[in-house]
């Protein structure tokens, strides 16, 4: 079956403190080299079909109205095969 996947961030002017308290741990469990953690969250919508750009529309106005919070975070909308 076919997979469309979403994935959510907070625009790059949002603070995030999910994100900061990972950077501030990694260090901690040794781990170095990494300068920002961003946190998102990721949605995998199973496609019954094909994937039209119908569909795609779809799953773009799902992600504005429901998957994000267009005022805070950016998305980005792909087909996994």
């Amino acid at each position: 079956m076919p997979k469309v996947v979403v994935d959510v961030m907070p625009k790059p002017e949002i603070l995030d403190p999910q994100g900061k308290a990972v950077l501030g741990a990694l260090p901690r469990l040794g781990f170095s080299g990494i300068t920002d953690v961003r946190q998102g969250k990721r949605f995998e919508l199973e496609v019954a079909g094909e994937v039209t750009d119908e569909l795609l529309a779809d799953v773009e106005k799902m992600a504005e109205t429901l998957l994000s919070n267009p005022v805070i975070e950016n998305f980005t909308v792909r087909v996994e095969s």
